[in-house]
């Protein structure tokens, strides 16, 4: 559990602060973002998703 509270902490804060001081800058990049195909949205969240676990894994090496 102390793992997955250091990494969702701070992903809250960082998605709390953008929403709490820009949030109609958010809005406009929602809608921009819905605007973009699927297919094309799926690779740089597959490339999120490798980053992060290796990320995990290497903070997991490093004793964090």
């Amino acid at each position: 559990m102390g793992y997955a509270a250091l990494a969702l902490g701070p992903a809250l804060v960082v998605e709390g602060l953008a929403l709490a001081l820009a949030p109609s800058r958010m809005e406009d990049l929602l809608a921009r973002f819905a605007r973009i195909p699927l297919d094309r949205r799926r690779l740089p969240g597959l490339s999120a998703v490798a980053v992060g676990v290796l990320l995990v894994g290497l903070a997991r090496r490093l004793g964090a």
